[in-house]
């Protein structure tokens, strides 16, 4: 690609405007196959992540500000376009914008393409010392299913936990929030790009498939009737698991539950009556990533 510095102003009727207010709506989105990535973190990620950026919209003082960004962006031969704003305040949706917002093509990826990646036999490797763990260490041994989540705040909060946890995928099942929605882009702080995500598959589909490649099911479901802090449950958190977490305000209904080879609750020590859907997600998935890091380097169970 030739490279260019060309940065020029985008008006109100700019036809490449246009395109972009449309990403604000879901059927846009899906039928573009393109989003709107708002905010130096989200544009940094997603240029550095090598993901498609078709436009860079910028305000005057966010090209000052982040000037080595946009020079680079705009040298990669990417349009940088910029814009009042009155117009970056409609484009981000954000009480206070921060003056960048990148337009990028989708990123997820199928089922099919995910599931090559999952180690096979169940039992996270041993190895006797760290440098030989970190080599036998499955690319794919942590992943989050999303069953339903509607709050996109929470569904990408969620995505920056499994991110942080070392997660290998996150799966956006069923009737769950679109992955590209601005609220769950924002809330991911870029963690969209670092992993692979699925979006839409069938619950039962990803369900079948993990299993068949060697992951464990777990339900997070405040009411099982076992909990996360009993020694048998924490001593099977290093095999290779899959996390199912359900909806923010009915959690998993018992069809999805069935669905999992054991349900597992989050156990409440006060007197909170529960924990909302991303901490729930947190203390679950580092609680498997502890333990199969544990595992890698002793060989025994992470409790």
């Amino acid at each position: 690609m030739t490279a260019s510095a060309d940065i020029g102003y985008a008006g109100a009727h700019s036809p490449r405007l246009k395109a972009a207010r449309r990403l604000t709506k879901r059927a846009f989105r899906q039928r573009e196959r393109a989003f709107l990535a708002e905010g130096p973190q989200a544009v940094v990620e997603a240029f550095s992540s090598g993901a498609h950026i078709s436009d860079l919209f910028v305000t005057v003082p966010a090209r000052s500000r982040h000037s080595d960004l946009v020079t680079a962006i705009a040298g990669a031969g990417i349009g940088v376009h910029t814009v009042s704003g009155e117009v970056m305040d409609e484009l981000a949706q954000t009480v206070t914008p921060q003056g960048l917002l990148a337009v990028c093509d989708f990123i997820d990826v199928p089922l099919t393409e995910l599931i090559p990646k999952i180690p096979h036999g169940g039992a996270a490797p041993r190895a006797p010392q760290a440098a030989q763990a970190a080599q036998a260490a499955p690319v794919l041994s942590l992943v989050a299913l999303l069953a339903n989540v509607r709050d996109p705040g929470n569904a990408g909060t969620v995505l920056r936990t499994a991110d942080a946890a070392g997660a290998g995928a996150v799966v956006f099942a069923d009737a769950s929030v679109d992955p590209y929605n601005g609220k769950c882009v924002r809330a991911s702080a870029g963690s969209l790009f670092h992993l692979p995500v699925v979006a839409g598959a069938r619950l039962e589909d990803a369900v079948v498939a993990m299993r068949d490649a060697g992951l464990r099911i777990v339900a997070a479901d405040g009411r099982a009737g076992r909990s996360l802090d009993e020694p048998d449950v924490q001593a099977r958190l290093a095999e290779p698991t899959a996390w199912m977490f359900g909806n923010e305000a009915w959690g998993l209904p018992p069809e999805l539950v069935a669905l999992a080879d054991e349900p597992i609750a989050v156990p409440i020590y006060g007197q909170a009556e529960s924990l909302n859907l991303a901490a729930a997600a947190a203390v679950c998935l580092y609680a498997s990533a502890r333990a199969q890091r544990v595992h890698l380097v002793t060989g025994q169970a992470g409790t």
